[in-house]
């Protein structure tokens, strides 16, 4: 069963950064996406970033758009997300999330594989 594992979580005040990574515990053949979402309390797990593995084309949810860079390395396996001028809202658990299927890149339901989540707290 692959497994992805997030690095990089934390807490740092409002206007600062933050770098996520996320790597999966084997190569996945024919990924198509990998993603970020993010799940804060009380609300429902949302998209945050993707980008498709073979071309590199990134795609951001509006709130984050602008603020955050998704970006990957084939050759590591390894998929980042950099977190600049964050705010108090961004607070919540980051998972990283792969899929090997083609479709609506910013649904859940299009990912087979997830992580366990980082904490990212976020002080205002």
């Amino acid at each position: 069963q692959v497994q992805l594992a997030e690095t990089g979580g934390g807490l740092v005040q409002a206007g600062g950064s933050l770098r996520l990574s996320c790597v999966p515990s084997e190569r996945i053949a024919s990924i198509y996406y990998m993603a970020w979402f993010r799940h804060a309390p009380g609300k429902e797990r949302k998209f945050v970033a993707s980008i498709s593995w073979s071309a590199g084309r990134p795609f951001y949810g509006n709130s984050v758009e602008g603020r955050f860079t998704i970006s990957r390395d084939i050759a590591k396996n390894t998929m980042n997300l950099q977190m600049d001028n964050l705010e108090a809202e961004d607070t919540a658990v980051y998972y990283c999330a792969a899929s090997t299927r083609f479709g609506v890149f910013t649904t859940l339901d299009l990912y087979e594989y997830w992580g366990q989540g980082t904490q990212v707290t976020v002080s205002s």
